[in-house]
Parts: structure tokens; C-alpha cells; sequence
């Protein structure tokens, strides 16, 4: 009896603790109620019930935060979660401790490793080959989260010998079971071309191409994303995917009604398209290019990131793959995803994407500048929000349409407003189509365009930069020397300098003021006889004034030649 009761109790107290570890609030309290070493203890227990109990309470609190979970480390309770279900075989039992190393490993790669390191895997491999599904279950689900936390760890999994079991899993009946080993041949898949090898080896390609068709929208999202995680690593695992027939059944799904699956299968076609000009011209000749422009028109956010992707993959291998995204409305649907998604990365994809799709000849750049797009590209460089990595996609969509475009009227504008090292691009575009191009440089010089050329050179903004100096050199060449000094910033000054400096010569009539100025005016005769006399007092104030210094020389050499005086 009193042992029963002990039994009862032990039972009723390690369901509470799985109780209340699984909220939130109550989560401080049972930390400082030292809750870890009372599991450490009922782990051991000789009830199943009671482990199991226990397990799950472990579990619920290592989902709760990173700092537990490496807490539960340090105590041993990996440990002891791993070597009890070894000891005691239980499918309940490994349930619970699979979702609970599960809650564990997904925090980061270091937890990872410890239940790697203590012997985790042999567990789990013992587990893949139970014929309970959900043990089955339970144990893919670890198993991708540890191959998903790096490469490491992945060729670790791989070498433990799961891929096989987790491809075996791919042809079981229950579809909770097929979607998460998909999912951890995906994560698996993800790391190198080695880890997608040994999935193909594993023979998992053809089930996943099966999988795409089921009607579970989960385990079709997942199959995808496998098949993208294989394809992504090299043209010969694009080829093999290809190969698998998942061509137009991929395309249609990117025509889904839900919007996941969409994302999943145009991450798919961005990953073949992306490895050589053949397989995007495949894609292509397959209608694929109006499915991924509806799916950038239709998709929001980061789920429009894939198909954005996918149309600068294609753009940017040839010239007519090019054109045929334009004329496909791609620079539409790229337009409107730059400018609802602006200052995002998915804003940049989009950027970077109207990049590639410009860089290819003049008529390309043509269609990106006529829509006004370049300034918009600018703006999303020259934001405070955007990352440097945004940036970087943003400066390499300018520099690509820049070195292309011939219509100075669309870039004149960024002249104004562009940093330096964006400046560079267009200064350089004008040093190539100005010397052969009349209409050109007239418009150069009336838009404003020349001055602000010899502004860069009174600020010595060129002077750090050789290239630039010589391509603002060569803009200068196509203009009279005079022209260039006038649009100078210092030439106002120098004419007021000159102004300044002019003495001028003039030989001045009196009768300008005079009798000039009134001849066609009738002036009294008093009047006229007072300018009359006014005018001869001035001239023989002038005649008097002229004389004077003659007569002073000429009595002192009278003064000089007196013998009388020299005797005196």
C-alpha cells in the first residue's frame, strides 16, 4: 500500500512538472525550484511512465529557450536522455526523448554536436528502423535539425548511414513520416555537392519527383525544396533533376493557388536555370517565364524572392534570353516588386535582376531606362535603410545599364545627385557618346551638364581619381576652350576682375554736355550768352594754365644770363 502510494505520487508530480513546463509563465518558477536535477532523477526512474513524463518535460523546457537547453547539457540530461532509451527499449519512451533531443539540437550547432558526440545518432539510427511511425517520426525530425545546423554535422549524419533509411521512410504510408524525411534530406542535401551526392546515391531523386504529385501540400512544398537543395550544387545534379521528368509538372505548381508552394517551385526553377544558358532556354521553351512573372506579380514579400531570382538567372546568360524576358512584361513585374519592396533585400533581388537584364546592349538598357527605373535603383543605393549587401546588389544593376545606355536625357538627371561612386559610371558613359554626337553635347551644355563637369574639377574631385580625371579630360575635348571657360564656377569672378582692372581712353568733346547735347532744344539768348562766357573763362583758364610753366622757364634762363648779376 505505502508503496503504491509512493508510485501514485511520483507519477502524479512528474505529470505536473510536464504540465507546467509547458507554460511560459511558470517556466522562472520551476527553473528556481532547481526543476533540471528532479528530471535528472526521474529519468531513472524505474516507472516508464514516470521516464516518460520526464522526457517530455525536458523537452517542453528546452523548447523554451537556448539557455536551458545548454543548461540540460551541462547536467548530463542529454546523457542520460540517450543512454536510458538504449537501456530500456520502449516506443513511448523514445518518443518522448526524440521530441525532447529534438527541442535540444534545433537552438544551435554546439548542442548538436554534444548529442553527436555522446553517441545520439546510434540512437536515432536504432529508432529509423522501428516500425512504429511515430518513433519514425520523431527521429527524422532530429535528424534534420542536426544536419541542418552545418556541414559538419551533416557529414555526420550521412556517415552514420540514415540517408538510406530516411529514403526508405519516402515510401511508407503515412504522410507526417514522408514529409519530415523529406524535409531532413533537404536539409541534409543543402551543404555541399558530397551530402547531395549521397542523397542521390541513396536513390532518393524518383521518390521526390513522385512526392511532388501527392495532394499534401506540405510534403509537395517539402519535395521541392529537396529537389532544389540538390539541384543548386552543380550542372550535373540540375541535369540528373531534370532528367527525373519534374518538367512541366514543376511549372504548374508554380501556378498554384497556394502561395508556399509556389515559392517552393520557383526556388526550384531558379536553381536549374542559374547553371548554364541550355537548361534556362529549357525552362523557357516550357512557358516557364509567364509562370515566374505571375509569380512575382502574385506572391508578397519574401515569398516573391525566388522568382525574381529566377528571371535575372535567365536574363543574364545571353541576349536572347534577355529579350525574351522582356518581352515576357519581366520588366513590369520587376518594376512593381522594386517598388513595393523597397529598401528589402527582396527590393535589391529585384534591382539586381533589372541589372542583368540590362547589361546585354543598348536596346536592353533602353528598357530599363525609359521606364525610369535607374533613379529608382539610385534612391535604393543612397537609402539609410539599406544594408551594405543591398547596396552592393544596387551598385552592380547601375554600373551593368550604365556601361549600355546610350539615352543621356534618362541619366542626366543623376548628375545632380549621385555619389562619387556612382558618378564615375556616368561621367564615363557621357565621355563615350559625346565626341560623335552633335545633338549630344548641345544638349549637354543646356541641361546643365557641362558645368556641373567643371564643378567636379574645381572641387578636385578628380584628383584622387585617375580614371575619372581622364574621362572628365576627355568630355572636355569636345568643347571650344571658351565654352569650357565660361561654364567654369570661377569665370564670373574673373570678369568682374577684368572690369576692375580696365582703364579706359577717351578723347572727350566739351560740347557733348553742351551745345550738343541741347542742338535740338531752343535756348534764350541770356542763357546762350552765359554759356558763351562760361566757355571762354574756361578756356583761358586752360591757356593760362598752359602758359605758366613756359614763362617760369623761360625768366629763370633770362635770370641765368645776366652778366650784371654774375658779377654781384
Amino acid at each position: 500500500m505505502v508503496f503504491q502510494k509512493y508510485q501514485t505520487a511520483r507519477s502524479s508530480f512528474a505529470q505536473e512538472i510536464a504540465d507546467l513546463a509547458g507554460r511560459p509563465e511558470c517556466v522562472e518558477q520551476l527553473m528556481q525550484e532547481n526543476v533540471i536535477y528532479i528530471l535528472k532523477g526521474l529519468l531513472t526512474d524505474v516507472s516508464l511512465s514516470i521516464q516518460q513524463n520526464a522526457a517530455i518535460a525536458v523537452g517542453k523546457l528546452a523548447s523554451h529557450s537556448a539557455e536551458i537547453a545548454e543548461l540540460l547539457d551541462k547536467e548530463d540530461v542529454l546523457r542520460t536522455l540517450v543512454y536510458v532509451n538504449i537501456e530500456r527499449p520502449n516506443r513511448y519512451l523514445k518518443r518522448a526523448s526524440l521530441n525532447s533531443l529534438r527541442s535540444i539540437v534545433k537552438h544551435n550547432a554546439a548542442l548538436a554536436r554534444s548529442v553527436v558526440e555522446m553517441g545520439g545518432l546510434e540512437l536515432i539510427l536504432g529508432c529509423m528502423e522501428e516500425f512504429d511511425a511515430a518513433v519514425k517520426e520523431a527521429a527524422a525530425f532530429v535528424l534534420g535539425y542536426i544536419a541542418r545546423q552545418d556541414l559538419t554535422l551533416a557529414l555526420a549524419v550521412v556517415g552514420s548511414g540514415c540517408v538510406p533509411l530516411l529514403v526508405l521512410c519516402l515510401q511508407e504510408p503515412e504522410v507526417n513520416v514522408r514529409v519530415v524525411s523529406t524535409s531532413a534530406l533537404a536539409d541534409i542535401a543543402k551543404h555541399s555537392e558530397d551530402t547531395a551526392q549521397s542523397v542521390i546515391d541513396a536513390g532518393a531523386i524518383p521518390h521526390l519527383v513522385r512526392a511532388t504529385s501527392n495532394l499534401d501540400t506540405r510534403l509537395k512544398r517539402q519535395a521541392l525544396y529537396a529537389l532544389a537543395a540538390i539541384a543548386k550544387h552543380s550542372l550535373y545534379m540540375a541535369e540528373t533533376v531534370m532528367e527525373a521528368e519534374i518538367f512541366p509538372l514543376v511549372l504548374e505548381h508554380a501556378g498554384h493557388t497556394d502561395e508556399y508552394i509556389r515559392k517552393a517551385a520557383c526556388s526550384l526553377v531558379k536553381e536549374i536555370v542559374k547553371h548554364s544558358p541550355e537548361l534556362a532556354q529549357m525552362v523557357v521553351e516550357a512557358g516557364g517565364l509567364g509562370v515566374l512573372v505571375n509569380s512575382v506579380i502574385k506572391n508578397k514579400g519574401e515569398n516573391r524572392l525566388p522568382a525574381i531570382l529566377a528571371l535575372g538567372f535567365i536574363a543574364g546568360h545571353t541576349p536572347a534570353l534577355g529579350l525574351s524576358v522582356i518581352y515576357s512584361k519581366g520588366v513590369d513585374a520587376l518594376s512593381m516588386a522594386l517598388e513595393e519592396e523597397f529598401q528589402t533585400h527582396v527590393g535589391a533581388a529585384a534591382a539586381w535582376a533589372l541589372g542583368h537584364i540590362g547589361r546585354h546592349s543598348v536596346e536592353h538598357a533602353k528598357t530599363i531606362t525609359s521606364e525610369g527605373l535607374l533613379q529608382r535603383i539610385l534612391d535604393l543605393y543612397m537609402s539609410k535603410g539599406s544594408t551594405e549587401e543591398m547596396k552592393d546588389k544596387a551598385k552592380q544593376a547601375l554600373k551593368m545599364i550604365l556601361l549600355r545606355t546610350d539615352d543621356l536625357e534618362s541619366i542626366q538627371p543623376m548628375l545632380d545627385v549621385a555619389p562619387m561612386k556612382i558618378l564615375k559610371y556616368i561621367i564615363a558613359q557621357y565621355s563615350k557618346i559625346l565626341p560623335n554626337n552633335p545633338a549630344a553635347r548641345r544638349a549637354f551644355v543646356s541641361s546643365g551638364g557641362l558645368r556641373k563637369v567643371q564643378e567636379l574639377i574645381a572641387s578636385d574631385a578628380t584628383a584622387e581619381d585617375a580614371l575619372l580625371r581622364e574621362h572628365v579630360m576627355l568630355i572636355n575635348a569636345c568643347f571650344p576652350p571658351d565654352i569650357i571657360n565660361y561654364f567654369s564656377p570661377d569665370y564670373p569672378q574673373t570678369l568682374l576682375d577684368r572690369v576692375e582692372q580696365f582703364k579706359p581712353t577717351l578723347n572727350i568733346d566739351p560740347g557733348l554736355w553742351t551745345d550738343r547735347l541741347f542742338s535740338d532744344t531752343k535756348i534764350p539768348s541770356e542763357i546762350k550768352e552765359e554759356i558763351l562766357a562760361l566757355q571762354k573763362a574756361m578756356q583761358l583758364e586752360e591757356t593760362q594754365a598752359a602758359a605758366t610753366p613756359a614763362d617760369n622757364a623761360n625768366n629763370g634762363a633770362k635770370r641765368g644770363s645776366n652778366p650784371v648779376d654774375k658779377k654781384k
